[in-house]
Parts: C-alpha cells; sequence; structure tokens
C-alpha cells in the first residue's frame, strides 16, 4: 500500500485540502494518505522542513512526502520550480523554495530534480499542489523513472535557518516552533550541548533573569506539575516546557513567559551553574 503524506499551509477552514485529497483517493483508492499538519504559517518553507524533519523517517522507505508550501512556480530572474528530492529512501515533492536545504541541513541528497516541464503547463500554475505535485506522485507511484520526466540538477534553494552561535562556554539559540501545548522548542541540538561534555555544570536562560533551568530532565513528569522543565525532545532538540501545562489550559511555556518564535534561549556552561550560587550570574 503506497503511503502519501501531505504537509501544508492551506489551514483547515477552505475546501483546498479535501481538494487535493478528493484528487488523490479517486486517482490511488488504495493508498494511504497521511496529514502531517496543514498549519504551516502561510509561505514558510522553514517551518515545513522542520516538521518534516522531525518525522519523516518514522514512515516506511518509498513514503511520498507532498509539500504544499508556498507552491506557485516563478519563471524571472529567481526561478522557482517544482522540485522533487530522494532522500534516506523517501521522495519530497515541493517547489524549490527553500524547503529542500533546509530539511537536508548538512545532508546531501540521494537523488535531486527539477521539473522543468511545468513551464509549459498554465494549467498547473495555480493551486500547483494540486494541479502539478499529486501527478508527479502518481508517476513516481507508477514506478516511472523521475529521469524520465524531470531533469537532474545539483542546486537547490536553502530558506534562512538560524543556527545557533557556539562560543567557547555559550550557546545562543533561538526558539523555532512552539507547540500545541505551548512548549518551546529551540534550534538547539543534543550534539550542540554534547560538545561542551557531560560534566560541565549549565544555565539555561531566557526572557528574564529569574527564568533559568540548570538541568535536562529524562521526562516532564520529573518535576512537579506546573513546574518548568528541559528536556530533549523525540527530535533531539532542547525544549522548555511546563509539566502538565498547556497554551489552552492553564498556560503552556509559550503563554506564562510570554515567549514567541525567534526569541532567545542561551545556555552557559559556567562551574558556577548550581542552584545555590545561580544569581551570581546575573
Amino acid at each position: 500500500m503506497q503511503i502519501i503524506t501531505l504537509t501544508t499551509d492551506n489551514g483547515y477552514q477552505d475546501h483546498y485540502v479535501a481538494s487535493i485529497k478528493g484528487k488523490l483517493i479517486q486517482a490511488l483508492p488504495e493508498a494511504h494518505v497521511v496529514d502531517i499538519t496543514h498549519s504551516i504559517t502561510p509561505f514558510n518553507a522553514s517551518e515545513a522542513a522542520f516538521q518534516l524533519r522531525c518525522c519523516f523517517e518514522d514512515f516506511p522507505q518509498g513514503t511520498i512526502h507532498i509539500i504544499g508550501v508556498d507552491t506557485e512556480p516563478q519563471f524571472d530572474q529567481n526561478t522557482r520550480l517544482p522540485g522533487i528530492l530522494k532522500f534516506k529512501g523517501h521522495y519530497f515533492i515541493s517547489n524549490d523554495n527553500g524547503f529542500f536545504g533546509s530539511l537536508l541541513e548538512e545532508d546531501f541528497p540521494d537523488e535531486f530534480y527539477h521539473y522543468t516541464a511545468i513551464q509549459q503547463e498554465p494549467q498547473a500554475w495555480r493551486f500547483t499542489t494540486k494541479n502539478c505535485f499529486i501527478d508527479l506522485a502518481l508517476r513516481i507511484v507508477n514506478k516511472e523513472a523521475v529521469s524520465s520526466f524531470a531533469e537532474v540538477s545539483r542546486s537547490y534553494k536553502r530558506a534562512f535557518d538560524q543556527k545557533p552561535a557556539i562560543d567557547q562556554l555559550l550557546i545562543r539559540g533561538i526558539v523555532v516552533h512552539i507547540d500545541s501545548f505551548g512548549n518551546l522548542i529551540t534550534n538547539i541540538s543534543k550534539a550542540d550541548f554534547e560538545r561542551f561534555g557531560s560534566d560541565i555544570p549549565f544555565v539555561i536562560k531566557y526572557q528574564k533573569k529569574e527564568y533559568f533551568i540548570d538541568e535536562i530532565s529524562a521526562t516532564y513528569n520529573a518535576v512537579s506539575q506546573g513546574e518548568r522543565v528541559a528536556i530533549f525532545n523525540s527530535a533531539g532538540r532542547l525544549e522548555i516546557a511546563i509539566n502538565r501545562g498547556a497554551n489552552e489550559g492553564f498556560g503552556g511555556a509559550s503563554k506564562l513567559f510570554g515567549m514567541r518564535i525567534g526569541d532567545p534561549v542561551h545556555v552557559e556552561f559556567t562551574p558556577q551553574g548550581s542552584k545555590e550560587n545561580i544569581q551570581s550570574l546575573f
């Protein structure tokens, strides 16, 4: 059974997602269509890449991922054409708007193609997810070689992704995503953290000097309900949360700390990083 995932910025209010799914079901009634999210911030290819990067390897190889974010092609000096990426046995179909570079980060594609024929297909210039991307997915499902309908390419655009700045004893990161619980997910990875070893005390600082955390917990429930907690989530990213908090309830971390995407989160490694002398850092 073919698995096809959908990630779009179409939202849930309008008919767009239903129209995409209707065409897929009509063409491939036996396919299993999985919604990753349709709540991507409009035109934000970097956010779409973040969501896919966190979960695509949970799907079997051969899965086709359709990314309907900022899909309209451009044919001027800033050419943006549909692209097809094969990576770790998965296929990704998206406009070449920065998504592919953000998904890959420092990795390299197994294969990458541009669908240049769209320049002669004006019917696909609007609602490109439905009128082009699905057709490309169907050709892959039908075992057509991608090289038979798309051109091999070695270049793809990269959306602006702010990487953490790492100094001798300091990591300067930012919040890159806020989930539905109000948890603050940063661009600081476990690998970034482990560069400093496991025995150096540290302090995670954010928003105000009285907001700090000086330990990484294994689970949210490692602290009492309503207490702040820092963990490395399942994607290996540093996350700041409130145990059993949620923005729609009594308040998740985003709501309680007044933090938004792009706000700074710093990790200071220092022998003064214990709870007893934390105030000496401020």
